[in-house]
């Protein structure tokens, strides 16, 4: 598991924050990524490298493309709590 303050500082980072909420859902390639921060393709790919490093996503390459996914199971309830406290369902 991932010490839980490198967790949180790398959630601090908004980009960072709507990546790992989009890997929640499924796995996703870098241009499925893209659209879902309104950031540029290069910034995606450097925050998914920092999260990477961190532990939090892990990646696969199938041809091409590389796919990316929350690797940290933690992250799911962290990111839930952090849900229902703001007034959410949780989900």
């Amino acid at each position: 598991m991932t010490d839980p303050v490198r967790i949180f500082k790398a959630l601090s980072d908004e980009t960072r924050f709507r990546i790992v909420e989009a890997l929640l859902e499924s796995e996703k390639c870098v241009c499925e990524i893209v659209p879902l921060t309104g950031r540029c393709q290069s910034t995606v790919s450097i925050q998914l490298g920092k999260l990477q490093n961190l532990g939090i996503v892990s990646s696969r390459r199938e041809g091409k493309n590389v796919f990316y996914k929350v690797s940290d199971k933690s992250i799911k309830s962290i990111l839930k709590a952090a849900n229902k406290s703001k007034g959410g369902n949780g989900k």
